[in-house]
């Protein structure tokens, strides 16, 4: 059976604390934003466009992935258009497989693959793993940049690799490490002939859903890969160097860099939350969750920030907005009871309920 070599450093302690205290100012957040379905489908977008995009294939703009998200035509090579399709019908695959019983398999990568290449690469090539060698060369210079294992040997390392990930062991090993070291693996088999990062990164962000760090779907670690791609590569070919022997590789490096990329898109979205958040005094006030508007989370982010504010303050931060639609949400927030109107003239203060 595969045993990953590594070691938990004050780094990844550091990076996993931040995920940790991310993950509970998201998910405990006592308001939860009207459009809290925009932001998963933002989270899909820019997962979609950026998981393709680090590929070299796809759209290029996000703006064109939102409108075939939508069903709407956009002008673009075929073959773009069916890379977008297929990742979004890949992010729905995960939703399922997230709540299948059981432990991980070859199966479930290999139904990933057939998504994520679908109309892409010839039918014997979907969803089956390579009978090639393969060789990863840079573009530019025509430097070999990773040559993954005979083909011979993908099946055995799998079984080998999965036996490991189903193991009372890894389930000692804390999910963020265990998604990681699943995407440098895999990675380094190189299962398919084609469409493997793709395939992979689904894999990892797999994991991450079904052992409970989905983080209510609002983030993309595919952003956050695209956005640097020099580094994503070289976190990777800093651990390919040490041996040709998958097995003999400390991946200690690359588990720094991925738990930081998901402490570091965590944390963007927890600022988010607490921008739209009144501080969790108010969940023990009211009780639950509370879904509001647009205008009223900039209504309650001001107040929090500002601590009070007249009507004249409020108004001037919708100027095409009438005075009258201000009223009615600071009203609807009194009836909820999470702000309060001190005085009963037009100088009259509203103030956070909690305060």
């Amino acid at each position: 059976m595969y045993t990953p070599k590594f070691e938990i450093t004050n780094k990844i302690l550091k990076n996993i604390g931040a995920i940790e205290a991310a993950k509970e100012v998201i998910e405990n957040a006592p308001l939860v934003p009207y459009y809290e379905k925009q932001f998963r489908s933002e989270a899909l977008a820019r997962t979609v466009h950026h998981g393709t995009h680090i590929e070299g294939v796809g759209l290029s703009n996000l703006d064109e992935v939102k409108k075939v998200l939508e069903g709407e035509e956009v002008v673009a090579h075929d073959r773009d258009i069916q890379e977008v399709i297929n990742y979004r019908n890949v992010m729905s695959l995960l939703d399922e497989l997230a709540v299948k019983r059981g432990g991980y398999d070859v199966e479930s990568l290999l139904d990933i693959h057939k998504e994520t290449v679908n109309k892409i690469v010839s039918q014997e090539k979907v969803g089956t793993l390579r009978k090639t060698q393969v060789i990863i060369r840079e573009e530019s210079t025509g430097t070999v940049i990773l040559q993954p294992p005979p083909a011979i040997e993908v099946p055995y390392l799998l079984e080998d690799f999965f036996e490991w990930l189903n193991s009372e062991e890894a389930k000692d090993v804390h999910p963020i490490i265990r998604a990681g070291i699943s995407h440098y693996i895999l990675v380094s088999i190189h299962p398919f002939v084609e469409g493997n990062g793709r395939t992979i990164r689904a894999f990892a962000s797999l994991i991450l859903m079904r052992e409970g760090y989905n983080i209510k779907r609002f983030f993309s670690l595919e952003e956050h890969f695209d956005s640097d791609p020099g580094s994503y590569y070289e976190a990777l070919a800093e651990v390919d160097k040490q041996s040709k022997n998958i097995a003999a590789r400390d991946i200690t490096a690359w588990l720094t860099y991925f738990t930081q990329v998901v402490a570091v898109e965590l944390n963007k979205i927890k600022e988010l939350v607490r921008k739209l958040s009144i501080d969790s005094r108010l969940k023990l006030k009211i009780g639950e969750q509370v879904a509001l508007t647009q205008r009223q989370m900039k209504l309650i982010e001001y107040l929090s920030e500002v601590g009070s504010g007249i009507m004249q303050d409020l108004r001037s931060i919708f100027p095409m907005v009438s005075e009258d639609t201000v009223l009615r949400d600071l009203s609807d927030l009194m009836d909820k009871g999470i702000i309060k109107k001190e005085g009963k003239t037009k100088a009259s203060r509203y103030i956070i309920a909690s305060r």
